[in-house]
């Protein structure tokens, strides 16, 4: 019987590389949930002054316009980002 080296199979690339992007696998609405865990819509509403947040605020309506309002959901983003840094 004569045994065979074989290289070992290379993984997909794919599941190989890892996303520099630290919102990877973070849907906007974990993003916002924990958010507004984390500070109350109070809070988030006085560092983010957007009307989703400060008059009559709920998940819902707030996901509504940061998901057709590019420039206030990078705001989001950002301060997820840097709420995740502090930790």
């Amino acid at each position: 019987m004569t045994t065979y080296d074989t290289p070992p199979q290379k993984a997909n690339d794919m599941n190989n590389q890892r996303s520099n992007d630290p919102l990877h696998g973070i849907t906007l609405e974990m993003l916002l949930t924990q958010l507004v865990e984390q500070n109350g819509w109070e809070e988030l509403g006085n560092r983010i002054p957007i009307k989703c947040f400060t008059d009559n605020p709920s998940i819902k309506s707030s996901l509504k316009f940061l998901r057709k309002t590019p420039w206030a959901r990078k705001k989001v983003e950002d301060l997820y980002i840097a709420s995740m840094a502090g930790k």
